[in-house]
């Protein structure tokens, strides 16, 4: 699908269709007025008619436009204009864009940036419209014998005005397409059933997308490599399956200093999880696929940096293993030292998230990192805490975690933060070992950030919980792509701050 900027009236362009947004009182923006003005008030006829009323996400085709150079109108509600927020923003770009796939037009204009939205420059609307078509007009059809045929737009245009500077523009277009593509990404990988989105699978996809491009490099630890490392905490998790575990590093050097301290982003990987001997019940253990989205999620955002290329040093990590049950499986009870020296009592086999994360936090010392953020489907305690709106955040550092939630608000990709207080380490406490991988029922997902914080202690750290985000369930199952967006604002941020 190609993207491009139309800097003359919409009244005058000539396209398949255009979209118009309408505020719920019935009024237009500047573009709507042209077209109105164009079309001898037939716009403004329909809405006062009633024939359309602009609630928002609702949509309106007029099949023809005389008078102006549009073959069709779409009308999009936008909702009470003070009321309207950019999620409300997305939802409305989103229905818009359900409606033009409905269409199959070959190409269409879309004037919703003219939308006033408090705080938001048109800049920062444009980018949004761009990520929402390319998440909108995704399909996920790998595994169909035979697609449903469809005929998407193949280009879209977005009005941009002429008095406003055009690199600006094409700035915004191509953040908001590489963030699009790179939640695809996200999507694609979490939706691939676990015996094919393998660990092995997910080091191959990292390896094809840097390919030979020099900014990138990688390192891929199988078993032998990371027993030899002493890695045994994240072995243990995949002692029980034949698909053997892997440590994924990439790294991408875009800062001017290339000895100047990466940001790591760490993504939890478990292609499938059983929950090994401590077996989960039956019932939706399929989405249990998901149970790498962390893993995808930064893939997605390496494939935004890729697109991007921000002033930056990074380093993308994946800890990634397949959970099973078998007769070389974990134990309950099971004692491993893991790479730090410290040793943890496994007291329950379905929380190995934390198991593969502590050793590959550990890991993430060697870069002397200026801050590390991991990802991770960690605990369902995050869905009861948070449902399915907003990410878990949890940190060391008060300056990061902030920064994590300013993103997620520029990004319309939202997160919350919890407590990290000493008071609840105590829950961790074992008997046999340094520290135990659960912490009991109250509050689950603080307590599980608290042992992966046993092993950030010498650096600045953040925790990112998507057990609720990160996929939805019944007729709209699939992997959500989130927090990509998130994440890559969080690095243009850095960016733009250098």
């Amino acid at each position: 699908m190609n993207f491009k900027l139309v800097t003359h009236s919409p009244a005058l362009t000539e396209t398949a269709c255009v979209v118009l947004p309408v505020l719920q009182d019935g009024s237009l923006t500047q573009s709507g007025e042209a077209l109105n003005k164009a079309t001898e008030s037939l716009i403004s006829q329909m809405i006062e008619r009633g024939d359309f009323q602009p609630k928002l996400g609702r949509t309106f085709l007029l099949p023809f436009a005389p008078g102006a150079e549009a073959q069709r109108i779409l009308l999009v509600g936008m909702g009470e204009a003070e009321k309207l927020t950019g999620q409300k923003f997305r939802q409305a770009c989103h229905a818009a864009y359900q409606q033009l796939a409905q269409l199959s037009v070959h190409d269409a204009l879309l004037t919703l940036a003219d939308t006033p939205l408090k705080n938001r420059d048109t800049a920062w609307k444009l980018r949004l419209m761009a990520e929402e078509a390319e998440t909108s007009f995704y399909r996920f059809n790998e595994f169909k014998s035979q697609p449903t045929p469809e005929q998407l737009p193949a280009e879209l245009a977005f009005y941009w005005p002429d008095n406003q500077e055009a690199n600006e523009g094409e700035t915004a277009l191509k953040q908001g397409r590489a963030i699009g593509q790179g939640k695809n990404l996200a999507r694609t990988l979490g939706n691939r059933p676990g015996n094919v989105c393998t660990p092995i699978h997910l080091a191959e996809t990292a390896l094809e997308l840097i390919g030979k491009d020099p900014a990138f490099s990688s390192k891929i630890l199988d078993e032998v490599q990371m027993a030899e490392l002493g890695m045994n905490s994240l072995l243990s998790v995949g002692k029980g399956s034949d698909q053997p575990p892997r440590l994924i590093v990439v790294e991408y050097q875009g800062a001017e200093d290339k000895e100047a301290a990466p940001h790591v982003l760490l993504g939890k990987g478990i292609t499938f999880d059983t929950g090994g001997i401590s077996l989960k019940p039956g019932e939706g253990m399929d989405e249990m696929k998901f149970d790498m989205c962390g893993a995808a999620s930064v893939l997605g955002a390496l494939e935004v940096v890729r697109q991007l290329r921000p002033r930056l040093n990074l380093v993308f990590m994946i800890a990634a293993a397949e959970n099973m049950p078998s007769g070389r499986a974990s134990k309950p009870g099971d004692i491993y030292t893991t790479l730090s020296g410290k040793t943890v009592e496994v007291l329950n086999t379905d929380a190995e998230g934390r198991l593969v994360l502590c050793d590959a936090l550990t890991y993430a010392e060697r870069f002397n990192p200026a801050t590390v953020v991991d990802i991770a489907t960690l605990t369902g305690a995050c869905i009861i805490a948070l449902g399915h709106h907003a990410t878990g955040l949890l940190s060391n550092d008060d300056q990061l975690a902030a920064a994590l939630l300013e993103a997620g608000i520029d990004a319309e990709d939202r997160a919350w933060q919890l407590p990290l207080w000493d008071a609840y380490q105590e829950q961790l406490d074992s008997n046999f070992a340094d520290l135990q991988n659960i912490g009991g029922r109250p509050a689950g997902t603080i307590t599980a950030a608290c042992f992966l914080s046993r092993f950030a202690e010498k650096f600045r750290w953040a925790h990112l919980d998507i057990a609720g985000t990160a996929w939805h369930s019944g007729k709209q199952k699939g992997a959500t792509g989130r927090p990509v967006a998130l994440l890559a604002q969080y690095l243009l941020d850095l960016d733009a701050a250098l």
